[in-house]
């Protein structure tokens, strides 16, 4: 079985591409439960602009599919990380 040639910028932008994916997946699902609608419709609207890249570029070639994996894993954890940091500072400021 023959591998996919893959080159290097198209699989940076699918990983990077795809972590800024998820976490705006994260931001959207925050707004959501917050019940922020023009955050959550901006969120959402902004997930799939840049899905879009991901897609195209992986279904057009299989191999780029471990490149969304690893972005969405890094933009999930990293946006968990930065809500971790922004929830409890804005509680304190507000007193809630």
């Amino acid at each position: 079985m023959d591998l996919p040639s893959i080159d290097p910028l198209v699989a940076l932008g699918v990983a990077s591409s795809t972590a800024v994916t998820d976490a705006v997946y994260v931001f959207f699902n925050a707004a959501v439960s917050a019940r922020r609608r023009v955050a959550a419709a901006s969120w959402s609207s902004l997930w799939y602009l840049l899905s879009a890249f991901a897609v195209i570029s992986y279904t057009s070639n299989w191999a780029y599919v471990l490149f969304a994996a690893i972005g969405a894993w890094i933009g999930g954890f990293l946006s968990i990380t930065a809500l971790e940091y922004v929830v409890p500072r804005r509680e304190k400021l507000h007193g809630d």
